[in-house]
């Protein structure tokens, strides 16, 4: 009976599906019908509006034609009537024969003035021209005397024509405005108005002088022109705007189809319009895209019929797509190596369980654990990645399997995991969890036929209680995984906030190690290196110091290291290169031993830097030896090996300090010729008590010997480690048994005695 309900639960389901999916594809059909007849309606719209953005653009350009004609027609007249001999001929007399020669004849033949008026202030005729010849009365002005008569009145009121008004000239019976040099300024009007049914551009402009200004005691005479504006001007307004079937048309019934704009004269009076055909780029539009619309004609159909074949795969792809999103998610959220939750998962995660104790969901404390490797980067080293790979997987799969199951494990990348852990206590379930940790790394691991013993270090942080802030809470529990490293390895450290006030007193040491550099607060001593048979002083070691002005005296170990992780050990190495080269360069004959790091070996400019600074300072490169840890020797890249022997090839000799610490390898000692072997003070120091250390120093000796290699002993502090050591067969030896590290004064006076003793031996 339950599997009938599953199978029947299984079939409604799967219906449910099939009735979703029928409603899609047909929501998609209608929605296709829908977009295609808004794209015809779009497109018919498109069409309608440049349509008529043309026609309106016409509009626009032949109403400023017709502004332009007027204005060009009253300022052509002006240069005629800006004229003393008008205003004598004119206005205070009457010389008709002047008048029809120099007013209707010349205006006539020049401006092709269809009819002229000379007129009175008051608008009563004095002449009259049709051509340039006399009119025979008064019949022809009658006809525009009421618009003549307007116009002078507006003129009156108009802006002047020709110039600014400076001034107000009281005349007898007006005032009129003058030019800033005196000179009157034209009055005028004009307007479009309708005679003898043709359309015609009429004007006045007055009569003014252009040297006597004295001649203006009275409003002078005007002179009213006609122009029509149909024939000539119509095909050369034609032509000029390339508008075809231009042409006046007094009725808007005989308009029909064509453009148009209306003609009306100053005092609102509708006269007509000026009409022609329309260039409208619709129909073009419509002809060159008729291949597209045909093309998604086509694809419409093609969608239809595609339809059926695209709901059968839409069953298929949903399923397939939400497998394939499953897996992308999981993806997202996991590292691909261990399995584990990654970066982003873990902190969704912390954010969610630290919300809920914070709110009072969840009761006592979220525990942020942070584990490393220790020793990771040796395994890859020296036994290959795929040996680490599996370290990492087998350290991840131990950490699932041992931990409480409500644990949260992630991996942050690299050898680094992050654990979360709830519970009710504080300092006390941290010792818990961490005991618990290191127990689980006891046991060694089994990897390709090595027994591998890896330890791991681990920082502990715990929430609400130190910290309400996910970030924060991880970043303590990292500043307590450091000082666990710190301590030795193989150990773990609870946040206290101590931590953090020592992780700001190293951030303030590198920002005033920054400034050290620029402001002279570190100088260089000189350790002299010492011939173990003559006690003769053979060179000296350039050591580092840093006098801080407020912190006092403050040691290599800690300021280097602090250099080295805030990108300042460029720079820092930089400048004791240039400050030894510069100080030593005129010493007397000896050795001058410098340390150098591995981040500069590996700088990409260190070896055409150091070629400027030996031409800057004149310094002997023969003089001159390097010396460089085992850490340097680890990458064993063909950059490092080319940078000693580029060093070689210089004259600078190499030293290989510390060696018999750390990583020490005779693969190390054939990789490269080393000039000497730095034997480490730790060997020395216990030379007296332990019998090992002395047969360690005795096997590095007699190795040295055999690769033709010097042997240097450090920390020599005994006469009895003195005799030790060179029975042991070291060369050379430095300590405070002969000297500690001497200002540069001090160490040159040093060679100024050797100088002298040896030129006393030779003159006895």
């Amino acid at each position: 009976m339950g599997l009938d309900n599953i199978t029947r639960g299984s079939a409604a389901r799967s219906s449910v599906r099939n009735l979703r999916t029928g409603w899609i594809a047909l929501a998609t059909f209608l929605a296709l019908i829908a977009l295609s007849a808004l794209l015809v309606a779009v497109f018919s719209r498109s069409t309608r509006i440049a349509d008529e953005l043309a026609r309106e653009d016409e509009r626009v350009l032949v109403t400023r034609y017709l502004d332009q004609l007027g204005s060009s027609i009253v300022a052509a007249q002006k240069v005629q009537l800006t004229w003393d001999d008008a205003m004598r001929n004119a206005v205070l007399s009457d010389n008709e024969v002047w008048a029809n020669h120099f007013l209707g004849d010349f205006v006539w033949n020049n401006l092709e003035t269809d009819a002229m008026f000379l007129v009175r202030p008051d608008g009563s005729l004095v002449h009259g021209w049709a051509q340039g010849r006399p009119m025979a009365g008064d019949t022809g002005y009658q006809e525009v005397r009421w618009h003549v008569e307007d116009l002078i009145q507006r003129a009156r009121h108009n802006v002047p024509l020709g110039g600014r008004i400076a001034s107000i000239k009281k005349l007898a019976d007006v005032d009129w405005p003058v030019a800033s040099s005196g000179q009157p300024l034209n009055r005028w009007a004009a307007t479009p108005v309708l005679r003898n049914g043709r359309p015609a551009f009429l004007s006045v402009i007055s009569i003014v002088p252009d040297n006597d200004y004295s001649l203006l005691r009275r409003e002078p005479n005007y002179v009213a022109t006609l122009r029509y504006l149909d024939g000539s001007i119509l095909a050369k307004m034609s032509s000029d705007l390339v508008l075809r079937d231009l042409s006046f048309v007094p009725d808007q019934a005989r308009i029909g189809g064509a453009n148009a704009v209306p003609l009306s004269t100053a005092f609102n009076d509708h006269i007509g319009w000026i009409t022609w055909t329309a260039k409208v780029p619709g129909p073009k539009i419509v002809q060159r895209t008729a291949p597209v619309l045909a093309t998604f004609i086509l694809f419409f159909l093609g969608v239809v019929a595609g339809g059926a074949v695209i709901v059968r795969r839409m069953r298929m792809t949903a399923n397939e797509l939400k497998a394939s999103e499953a897996q992308a998610q999981h993806n997202a959220l996991h590292d691909a190596m261990t399995g584990l939750p990654n970066r982003v998962y873990y902190m969704q995660r912390l954010r969610t369980l630290l919300t809920e104790f914070i709110e009072g969901e969840a009761q006592g404390n979220l525990f942020v654990a942070y584990i490393d490797i220790d020793g990771f980067k040796l395994v890859n080293d020296t036994m290959g990645h795929h040996v680490g790979d599996e370290l990492v997987r087998m350290v991840a799969h131990r950490l699932r399997e041992a931990l409480p199951r409500e644990a949260f494990i992630a991996r942050f990348g690299g050898d680094e995991f992050v654990l979360l852990h709830a519970s009710g206590d504080g300092a006390r379930a941290a010792d818990r969890l961490g005991s618990k940790i290191m127990q689980l790394m006891r046991k060694p691991f089994i990897i390709s036929g090595n027994t591998l013993e890896v330890s791991v270090s681990c920082g502990i942080s715990w929430g609400p209680e130190q910290s309400e802030d996910p970030g924060e809470l991880l970043r303590r529990a990292d500043i307590a995984l450091y000082r666990a490293k710190q301590r030795g390895r193989g150990r773990y450290r609870r946040f206290t906030p101590d931590m953090d006030a020592s992780v700001k007193l190293r951030r303030e040491m590198e920002m005033e190690l920054r400034l050290a550099i620029t402001r002279g607060e570190l100088s260089v001593a000189y350790q002299p290196v010492v011939e173990t048979g003559t006690g003769a002083v053979s060179g000296f070691e350039a050591l580092l110091r840093w006098n801080h002005p407020e912190r006092g005296e403050i040691r290599p170990d800690l300021f280097v290291p602090i250099a080295e992780q805030g990108g300042l050990m460029i720079p820092l190495g930089t400048w004791v290169l240039r400050h030894v080269f510069t100080e030593c360069r005129s010493w007397p004959d000896c050795d001058i031993s410098v340390n150098l790091s591995p981040l500069q070996i590996m700088a990409g400019d260190f070896l055409p830097m150091l070629a400027g600074l030996l031409e800057e300072t004149g310094m002997d490169p023969q003089r001159l030896v390097f010396e460089v840890t085992e850490g340097v020797m680890l990458d064993r890249s063909a950059h490092v090996i080319g940078v000693l022997r580029e060093l070689n090839r210089m004259g600078i000799r190499v030293a290989l300090d510390d060696f018999g610490i750390g990583y020490s390898s005779l693969s190390y000692l054939r990789s490269f010729q080393f000039d000497r072997i730095k034997i480490d003070r730790s060997f020395v120091s216990n030379i007296e008590r332990d019998r090992d250390a002395h047969s360690i120093l005795c096997a590095i000796t007699t190795l040295g010997k055999t690769l033709r290699m010097k042997v240097v002993a450090e920390g020599v502090e005994t006469e009895v480690q003195r005799l030790l050591v060179q029975a042991a067969g070291c060369e050379l030896v430095q300590g405070y048994l002969f000297w500690a590290a001497l200002p540069a004064e001090e160490a040159r006076g040093l060679l100024a005695e050797r100088e002298e003793a040896a030129v006393l031996r030779r003159a006895s």
